[in-house]
C-alpha cells in the first residue's frame, strides 16, 4: 500500500469528482491528500494551468498524483509532458492495478464523465493498493522510456 505524498487536482470537468475523491481519501481511507486546485468550479479554466504544477510535484517529490478532466485524455497528455512524469488513463480495476505493477505510474488520469463515483473510488483505491512488480522486463522497459526522454 502506497503511504507517500499523494496530490490531486482536476479542470472545470473532473471538479465534482476530485472533491467526491478527496472526501473518500481523507475519509474513508484516512489517507491525506493535497489539493493542487483549482479551489472553486470555474467553466473556462485550462487543465494544464493544474496538470503541470502537479505533474512537476509528483516528481520532485518521488509522489503519486491524480488528474481529472472529462475524458481524461487531456489531462493524461498533459501531464506526460512533464519530464519524470508517468501517467496512465484508468478506466478499469484492472487498469488500476497493472499500471502500477507493470508500468509503475506516478499519476492516475480519470475521465469523471465516463465512470460512477464508485467506480472512481474503487480505482483509485486499487491503484493505492498496487506496489510495482519489480519484474526484469518492466525495469528494462522504464529504463528504455528513461533513456528516450533523456535525449529530448
Amino acid at each position: 500500500m502506497y503511504n507517500g505524498p499523494l496530490y490531486i487536482t482536476s479542470d472545470h470537468g473532473g471538479f465534482q469528482l476530485k472533491k467526491r475523491l478527496i472526501r473518500y481519501l481523507e475519509n474513508e481511507l484516512k489517507r491525506p491528500v493535497t489539493d493542487m486546485g483549482p479551489d472553486k468550479h470555474m467553466d473556462d479554466d485550462d487543465y494544464p494551468d493544474y496538470v503541470f504544477p502537479l505533474a512537476n510535484r509528483v516528481v520532485a517529490k518521488n509522489a503519486r498524483g491524480i488528474a481529472i478532466c472529462k475524458n481524461g485524455i487531456g489531462v493524461t497528455i498533459a501531464a506526460n509532458k512533464v519530464r519524470g512524469a508517468r501517467a496512465g488513463l484508468c478506466y478499469n480495476l484492472a487498469v488500476a492495478e497493472s499500471m502500477m505493477l507493470d508500468d509503475n505510474t506516478n499519476i492516475m488520469c480519470l475521465a469523471s464523465h465516463l465512470s460512477t463515483d464508485e467506480h472512481a473510488m474503487a480505482m483509485v483505491k486499487r491503484w493505492l493498493a498496487t506496489d510495482f512488480s519489480g519484474a526484469e522486463r518492466h525495469i528494462r522497459r522504464l529504463q528504455k522510456e528513461a533513456d528516450y526522454e533523456a535525449k529530448k
